[in-house]
């Protein structure tokens, strides 16, 4: 009587290392594994995705923007170059890793027909398999069920069985574990319980603890508002959260990095969307530029804060500022008329109505005195 079951011993096919011998024959391969991290610099190569080049983002990590191709590597063949940040690209290989293959390969019917196991098994586990730690061992096909076939391997050590698609499925289950970990590193990086604090710390003039307290959230939320909960979120976490980067950037303001702050508060911009949160993040932006050297760039932001329904009273100094480091007198004249009719002290604006007053001249006297008339 017929056996029915087939054992197919391994060790031809077993990858053991395969990653690391690849990683021999590459000079940055230490740099690209700290960069986009170790395994999903080895999905990438499974799924034949090759990076050509990375503009490394410090500040925003996940923001890294990664070139590659896809395709063999034929001077015949015109490969399009594509370009996605590192957060999406480590999306696109899990993806490509986790869709399962549509055509069955036949049942090997010889221990040495090497390629027919591979197939059978899957090219792709058997090079995901040693990656967590999986060494195949032996293939056990059931000739009359084939969907009963067992793979043994050895785990850390210990022998175990798994049935063929268990098998696989464990190893994808580890791949979406891993852009989970990746994400939720991300996530844990934000507790909105935190902003309540931070400001009592803004309160006391403690920069440093803002910091301390907020530091982290810029790289990760700039990702998180790009997927789908972060574009359902709701109002009022929105709401906080762009409350507490409008802190981060003040922090930074006054602490020196000024061009972080930017950074910061344009993210809190997205989150903020419109109404007061709007205004108070495009005023703080626009204070930032203002101390960067950069009035002509504050000039759009404190202009913004003002259709948001910023007040007169803390927008319109800072704008009239900006209009008279880019010598437009007339305009900035217009603001500080503003502010003094919302109720800023007129000492507090001495100094700007002295120079407009002396760029203008007689012009203005003239103006003023056509208005009392």
């Amino acid at each position: 009587m017929a056996e029915k079951k087939k054992h197919f011993a391994l060790d031809a096919l077993r990858t053991d290392g395969w990653f690391e011998r690849i990683g021999e024959g590459i000079g940055s391969f230490q740099a690209l594994c700290e960069i986009v991290g170790e395994r999903f610099f080895a999905f990438s190569i499974i799924v034949g995705a090759r990076i050509t080049a990375l503009t490394v983002d410090r500040r925003s990590p996940d923001q890294t923007l990664v070139d590659f191709v896809v395709g063999a590597a034929d001077v015949d063949q015109d490969l399009e170059p594509q370009r996605l940040t590192l957060a999406d690209f480590r999306r696109r290989l899990v993806g490509a890793l986790l869709v399962e293959e549509d055509r069955e390969a036949p049942v090997p019917s010889r221990e040495t027909d090497v390629e027919a196991v591979q197939l059978f098994i899957g090219v792709r586990y058997l090079l995901l398999a040693p990656l967590y730690g999986y060494s195949l061992l032996e293939l056990i096909v059931d000739a009359k069920e084939v969907h009963k076939s067992e793979v043994r391997v050895n785990h850390d050590g210990t022998e175990q069985r798994f049935d063929l698609e268990s098998f696989r499925l464990r190893l994808r289950a580890h791949i979406r574990e891993e852009l989970e970990r990746v994400a939720a590193g991300a996530r844990s990086a934000i507790d909105l319980s935190k902003v309540a604090e931070a400001e009592s710390a803004a309160l006391r003039k403690e920069w440093p603890r803002v910091v301390t307290l907020l530091g982290a959230w810029p790289a990760p939320l700039a990702i998180f508002l790009r997927t789908p909960e972060g574009q359902m979120l709701a109002p009022e976490a929105r709401s906080l959260i762009a409350k507490g980067l409008g802190l981060l950037g003040s922090a930074c303001v006054h602490l020196g990095d000024v061009e972080q702050a930017e950074e910061v508060f344009r993210i809190g911009i997205q989150y903020a969307q419109e109404g007061l949160a709007a205004a108070e993040l495009f005023r703080r932006l626009g204070e930032a530029l203002l101390m960067n050297d950069r009035p002509g760039e504050a000039i759009g932001p404190l202009r913004r804060a003002i259709a948001f329904g910023g007040a007169a009273t803390d927008v319109m100094p800072p704008l009239a500022r900006a209009f008279l480091k880019r010598k437009r007198f007339v305009a900035a004249y217009a603001c500080l008329r503003d502010a003094l009719a919302a109720g800023v002290g007129e000492r507090e604006l001495a100094d700007e109505l002295r120079e407009v007053e002396t760029a203008l001249g007689p012009s203005l006297t003239v103006w003023k005195v056509r208005l009392l008339a």
